[in-house]
C-alpha cells in the first residue's frame, strides 16, 4: 500500500497526469462541465480544511525563533516579490481582470506544498513549516492591501465586496476553524489528524481536474491573454531565486536555509486564493481562475526543475 511520503514525494506526476486528463475530459465532455462546476465549492471547501489543518498553528511562536530566516521571508515575501511583480505586470496587456489574476497568484507566497518541494531540493524544510502559520496570517492580511495599492479603484470595478466577504468565509474562515478544532482536540497522530494529512495530495489533484475540466471550454476567445501570462511565471520563476540567493546571503543564512528562503520566494500560492477567483462576477471569473491555474501548471514545471538546479548550481554545498 503507498505511504504518505510516498504520495507527497510523486503529488506532481499526479498533477501532471491530472491536467492532462482534465484538460481532455473539459474539450470532449461539454455535458460534464456544469455537473463538475456545481461540485468545487464542497470540493474546495475539503481542500483548504485539508491544508490549514497541516499548519502548525499552535507552534506560531516558532516562526520568530530563527530570526534571521523570518527576516529573510519577510524581505523576500512582502518587499521583493511585489516589486518584481509590479515591474512584471509592464509587460502583460492593460486589462484589470488579466492584472487581478496575476497580482492574486504572484502576491501570495505558497504554504503547502512548497514544504515538500524545500525537502526534494535539500533545503530546510522544517524552517519553511515552522514560517508557514506566519506567512499564512500575513499574506491574508496584506492581499486586500496590495490589489488596493497595484490596481486601485480598477480593482473596485470588477470585485464585488459581498461576494468576497462570502468566499472569505466560506472557503477561508470556515475550514480553518475546523482545522483549528482538529488541531486542539487532537495530539499529532491521533485518528483524525492523521485522516487529515492524507487529503492535500488528492483533493488538490481533484479540485485542478474539477476546475479545469470545467472552466477549459468557456475560454474560447481568451487563449490569447493566457499566452502572454506566462512569460511572465516563467521570467518571475528565473528572477526570484537569485534575488533570494542574495538576501540570505546578505542575513547570513546557512546553505539549507538559504535553499528554503529560494523555495518560499520563487513558490506561491495559486489554491488558497482560487476562492476568491471564483467568487468574481461571472463575465470575469473564467479568465481569472484561468490566469491562476496556468500560473500552478508552469509552477509545477518549474519546481521539477528547481529541485535539481538549486542544490547544484544557484546555492550549492561549500
Amino acid at each position: 500500500m503507498i505511504s504518505r511520503d510516498q504520495l507527497e514525494k510523486n503529488q506532481v506526476t499526479i498533477y501532471i497526469i491530472t491536467l492532462l486528463l482534465a484538460g481532455f475530459s473539459g474539450l470532449n465532455f461539454s455535458r460534464l462541465q456544469s455537473q463538475l462546476e456545481n461540485s468545487i465549492p464542497l470540493i474546495l471547501g475539503i481542500l483548504m480544511y485539508s491544508m490549514f489543518v497541516q499548519i502548525p498553528f499552535a507552534s506560531l511562536k516558532k516562526s520568530f525563533v530563527n530570526r534571521r530566516f523570518f527576516y529573510a521571508i519577510c524581505i523576500v515575501n512582502f518587499f521583493a516579490v511585489p516589486i518584481v511583480v509590479w515591474v512584471l505586470t509592464f509587460f502583460i496587456p492593460y486589462y484589470p481582470p488579466l492584472l487581478l489574476g496575476v497580482y492574486l497568484v504572484l502576491l501570495t507566497p505558497c504554504i503547502d506544498y512548497v514544504i515538500v518541494f524545500t525537502a526534494l531540493g535539500k533545503g530546510n524544510e522544517k524552517a519553511m513549516l515552522s514560517a508557514t502559520p506566519f506567512l499564512f496570517v500575513a499574506q491574508m492580511l496584506l492581499l486586500p492591501f496590495y490589489l488596493w495599492l497595484f490596481i486601485g479603484e480598477k480593482a473596485a470595478n470588477v470585485v464585488e465586496v459581498a461576494p468576497f466577504v462570502e468566499a472569505f468565509v466560506t472557503f477561508i474562515v470556515l475550514p480553518l476553524f475546523f482545522a483549528l478544532i482538529v488541531q486542539l482536540l487532537s495530539k499529532e497522530g491521533g485518528r483524525v489528524y492523521e485522516g487529515s494529512s492524507w487529503l492535500p495530495v488528492p483533493f488538490m489533484a481533484l479540485t485542478l481536474f474539477v476546475i479545469v475540466a470545467s472552466q477549459i471550454g468557456k475560454l474560447a476567445g481568451t487563449f490569447e491573454l493566457i499566452l502572454k501570462v506566462i512569460p511572465i511565471y516563467i521570467a518571475f520563476m528565473i528572477i526570484m531565486p537569485f534575488i533570494s540567493k542574495i538576501v540570505g546571503k546578505w542575513l547570513k543564512l546557512d546553505i539549507s536555509t538559504g535553499r528554503a528562503l529560494i523555495f518560499s520566494g520563487s513558490t506561491r500560492n495559486s489554491l488558497v486564493v482560487l476562492p476568491f477567483a471564483l467568487a468574481m462576477p461571472e463575465e470575469i471569473r473564467s479568465l481569472v481562475v484561468a490566469v491562476i491555474v496556468t500560473q500552478t501548471i508552469v509552477e509545477i514545471i518549474g519546481e521539477l526543475i528547481y529541485i535539481r538546479i538549486i542544490p547544484q548550481f544557484v546555492l550549492r554545498d561549500i
